[in-house]
């Protein structure tokens, strides 16, 4: 299974983290900073639900916003350890992460996002057992292969300050989400790894609605890569059980993922699709019982060694138009980006984007994004 933060730095070859030796124990010390200057113009209609692109969210709850803050990534500061004993080789990651931009000049910028406390034991017998708080496994292959990871993607003002922006998350896939789990990888096989995970169940992110159910979320992929070509396949599922008193409806949230990326030379392309039912927008089934569509597009061109032009569109789109979906037919995004190395640790990164958010009833809202910055890893 793909742990987010060590393959984020392995993009950044020459970044060399600190590392310590003890003993049997090696620890590495590293991380990454960035900070974009992003602004945006909303027009058009109102939209209900998650709607990305309209005035509350995209910008803020104003006609045009700007802000000096994180892009998709948070800062982080990532310790790693490893060890081999008695035949077993065990590991783990601690990543404390921070936010950028807040909307005062003199509160304590103070929120810490640890996204990541996990160990690791297995082998190549056994394959690698995973238990503590990391990332998903559903959704992990289109984020990372997202170009705008390094960068903005959606500039959405709601998020961004005092977070993060969103990529494309709500707007070609799901966000992956963290979780307290228990994971199993198998042994490499034929090229590839199957992945199993036991997530602790969440609620659905709305106050008072629905809570997590009484089983663990359950989560799994297959991965296979050789000769530059990358494929997966996930799904996911958790029951959500309502509040007492609230009067709400259980639903259960079931959803699966097939996507691939592939390199020739230096050209890139990823194609992700996401189905099923309480995927939600933002986080796991706030939308309730919402029937989804998720799918990004991509292609990228390396014009030299150092700079690399890349587009994607994705669109995230309701079947229905059920109550959860509170009138939200589609989110849209598109984007195109510059990702220039200024060294082998730091990347520029210019990016233009426009999503657009789409009711059932035919209302459409409209946001322009640009965003200029870079990123360090070391």
């Amino acid at each position: 299974m793909a742990l987010i933060v060590p393959a984020l730095l392995a993009l950044a070859p020459a970044a060399q983290a600190v590392e310590l030796s003890a003993g049997d124990w090696k620890v590495d010390v590293g991380g990454f900073v960035n900070a974009y200057y992003t602004y945006t113009n909303c027009d058009g209609d109102a939209v209900g639900g998650f709607a990305l692109a309209g005035t509350a969210l995209g910008c803020g709850g104003q006609g045009a916003r700007s802000t000096i803050g994180n892009g998709l990534l948070p800062n982080a500061l990532v310790t790693k350890f490893s060890t081999n004993q008695e035949g077993y080789d065990i590991g783990g990651t601690i990543a404390i992460m921070a936010h950028t931009a807040t909307s005062s000049a003199i509160a304590p910028n103070s929120g810490v996002d640890v996204r990541q406390a996990f160990f690791t034991v297995g082998n190549g017998r056994i394959g690698t057992f995973k238990l503590g708080r990391d990332y998903g496994v559903f959704g992990s292959g289109a984020i990372l292969g997202d170009m705008t990871l390094l960068g903005v993607g959606m500039p959405i003002q709601a998020t961004q300050r005092g977070r993060v922006s969103l990529g494309h998350i709500g707007a070609g896939y799901s966000y992956l989400g963290h979780y307290g789990q228990i994971a199993w990888t198998s042994p490499a096989f034929a090229g590839g790894n199957v992945t199993l995970a036991l997530m602790s169940p969440v609620d659905n992110g709305l106050a008072g609605t629905h809570d997590a159910g009484s089983s663990p979320q359950v989560q799994g992929q297959y991965a296979w890569s050789g000769n530059g070509v990358k494929l997966w396949i996930a799904g996911k599922y958790q029951k959500f059980e309502p509040f007492d008193g609230t009067g709400g409806q259980p639903f259960t949230m079931s959803g699966g993922e097939i996507g691939a990326s592939f390199t020739a030379g230096r050209f890139s392309a990823l194609a992700n699709v996401q189905s099923g039912k309480g995927l939600g927008i933002l986080s796991d089934g706030d939308q309730q019982d919402t029937k989804s569509t998720n799918w990004l597009v991509q292609g990228a061109y390396d014009f030299t060694p150092k700079l690399k032009l890349g587009a994607n569109y994705g669109e995230s789109k309701n079947n229905d138009d059920t109550p959860g979906a509170l009138g939200l037919e589609s989110n849209r995004n598109g984007t195109l980006g510059l990702y220039y190395k200024l060294t082998k640790s730091v990347t520029l990164v210019g990016e233009v984007s426009q999503t657009r958010s789409r009711a059932f009833d035919g209302a459409e809202a409209t946001m322009d994004g640009y965003a200029v910055g870079g990123i360090v890893f070391f």
